[in-house]
């Protein structure tokens, strides 16, 4: 699970528990000038992955880490997928985050807040 959080011009993104092994990395830090959005999307889990580069990914059971699909990086970090979030980004290293979230409706108006504001 992840932690999203938004302070000043910063959407910071905290990798939490085990998931930090399972997704090799614990922290992101974006620009709130570089998001382009957040959804809900328990979907996404469906969507092709690419090839993983570094992370895990046990269907069914967790995606974590950094893919590699069509030229897009996405970073992962999803159990349940009813609790996943997707925030498009631009100008990153990163296409999308798509991370599993305790209130993903709280997390999506959060974003949409501070993009707002």
């Amino acid at each position: 699970m992840a932690r999203v959080s938004v302070t000043g011009d910063t959407l910071t993104v905290e990798v939490e528990g085990l998931d930090r092994l399972w997704a090799v990395k614990s922290r992101i830090e974006i620009p709130l000038s570089n998001v382009r959005g957040a959804t809900a999307d328990p979907g996404i889990v469906r969507e092709p992955k690419g090839v993983r580069a570094p992370g895990t990914h046990l269907p069914g059971v967790i995606v974590a880490g950094t893919f590699h699909r069509q030229g897009e990086k996405v970073f992962w970090d999803v159990r349940n997928p009813n609790l996943a979030v997707v925030i498009e980004l631009s100008d990153e290293k990163y296409t999308r985050l798509v991370v599993e979230v305790a209130d993903p409706r709280a997390t999506v108006a959060l974003i949409e807040q501070a993009l707002r504001g």
